[in-house]
């Protein structure tokens, strides 16, 4: 008597179901997001702490003749929108790290998808949670003095999305091939202190620094995301086009366009993310 085997349906392979595997792992990480109310707080605390207490305090000390005219508050808005995208960005592609130790990362592992797409997922979706999360900041722009130009609050969020993005990127180069939480959080926060001062985001890099200083600034990639997000902002505020001119990005005495900008930092992220996904597709 020989058995009969019930047929097993395998899904296809292609480009079609590499994308949805590409959508569950982002689709997982909003709703994640969703459901940590403790996150999700916490997260808002540190950007209010810069923009209403370093801003308005440092700003009646220094005056508004170093920012190009401007309030130091108004200055220092976009720079806080960019470091709140980074450290929630960079804290979600950690994440990755507790399903390894969880064993959901394993489950996803043996399903019939590549390793790139689940990679791609956590980058998306750690880049869709930043942004998410900043709109809140960038709702409380009337309050620095920032208008709410619909088209400046579009690029402004499309920028703050490919910092997210490159910023997510770089965690997951870090955190792929860590086992233990506990070995990633210190290389992290090593990382985000150098990349959030000298990213421009307190205080101008141009004709500000010391010439070693100005030098590690400007291979800083989350350096062209604020100066890229700080001249939209600054170019909708009255007069803020001469400010943003005088705090503008340069090499030299060349200016850096705000378009450059966006190619600089999503080149870095789109390098950052082909290398965490050739690492995470190597044998452990």
């Amino acid at each position: 008597m020989t058995a009969t085997l019930a047929p097993v349906r395998v899904a296809a392979r292609g480009p079609r179901h590499e994308l949805r595997a590409v959508k569950v792992v982002w689709l997982r990480e909003l709703i994640r997001f969703r459901t940590d109310r403790g996150r999700i707080i916490s997260s808002f605390a540190q950007p209010l702490l810069f923009l209403f207490v370093l801003g308005k305090g440092l700003g009646a000390s220094i005056g508004a003749g170093t920012f190009g005219g401007t309030d130091y508050s108004t200055f220092l808005f976009p720079g806080v929108l960019a470091t709140s995208v980074m450290f929630t960005a960079v804290f979600s592609a950690i994440s990755i790290v507790w399903d390894r130790e969880l064993g959901f990362l394993r489950e996803m592992l043996v399903a019939p998808v590549s390793r790139t797409s689940i990679v791609l997922g956590k980058a998306l979706g750690g880049a869709t949670v930043a942004t998410l999360q900043a709109l809140v900041l960038l709702a409380l722009a009337g309050t620095v003095g920032v208008p709410y130009d619909p088209l400046m609050l579009l690029a402004v969020v499309v920028l703050l999305f490919v910092v997210a993005f490159a910023i997510t990127s770089l965690g997951l180069l870090v955190a792929v091939r860590a086992q233990q939480i506990q070995t990633v959080m210190p290389r992290v926060q090593l990382l985000l202190a150098p990349l959030m001062f000298l990213s421009g985001a307190f205080f101008p890099v141009t004709g500000a620094l010391p010439a070693w200083l100005h030098g590690l600034a400007l291979v800083n990639p989350v350096t062209y995301g604020v100066d890229a997000v700080r001249r939209v902002v600054l170019h909708a505020v009255d007069g803020g086009s001469a400010a943003a001119a005088e705090v503008a990005l340069r090499w030299g005495s060349w200016t850096v366009p705000v378009w450059l900008d966006v190619v600089v930092v999503a080149g870095v992220g789109g390098l950052l993310l082909a290398v965490s996904a050739w690492l995470f597709s190597r044998p452990e």
